[in-house]
């Protein structure tokens, strides 16, 4: 019932959508928290699925037969160049699993610290995937995101 109607709502417009509820033009794919990034990581912006993209790569690089293999066909380069012009090559990559127990909060004021434990339902479990090449004098960590940024040497 709306004000004192109860009937279809296509007097209110040009019938798309139901209801009030108006057909809106198509703005892409929106990801409105991107939770547990490195400091000072920014969110690929080419890729907004990155998240469940290498998800996919933890599941099918820890099942491969020919893990070489696996990383050719994902395209990730064994010898790169970075965008400074740095050559690096691939030495390893790493997935560990992570789950969440508790969180912090700043308290009121500042300087100080509240722990909270979470409830069962709030506790997060996800898959974290790193890349490590070696650049000549010492080890990098890299996102997947920023192994797709890697030029071939």
């Amino acid at each position: 019932m709306h004000q004192g109607h109860d009937h279809d709502h296509h007097h209110h417009g040009n019938g798309a959508g139901a209801g009030h509820n108006h057909a809106q033009p198509f703005r892409g794919t929106v990801q409105w928290q991107t939770p547990h990034l490195p400091h000072g990581h920014d969110h690929d912006q080419h890729e907004p699925d990155l998240d469940l993209v290498e998800m996919a790569f933890v599941e099918g690089f820890a099942t491969a037969k020919d893990p070489a293999s696996f990383l050719r066909l994902a395209r990730i380069p064994f010898d790169a160049v970075d965008r400074q012009g740095t050559k690096l090559v691939l030495l390893r990559v790493e997935s560990d699993a992570v789950t969440d127990v508790g969180a912090l909060m700043p308290q009121l004021g500042g300087g100080a610290m509240r722990y909270d434990p979470l409830p069962a339902r709030m506790v997060t479990h996800r898959r974290r995937l790193r890349f490590v090449y070696f650049d000549g004098s010492t080890p990098r960590l890299l996102t997947l995101g920023e192994v797709r940024e890697l030029k071939d040497a």
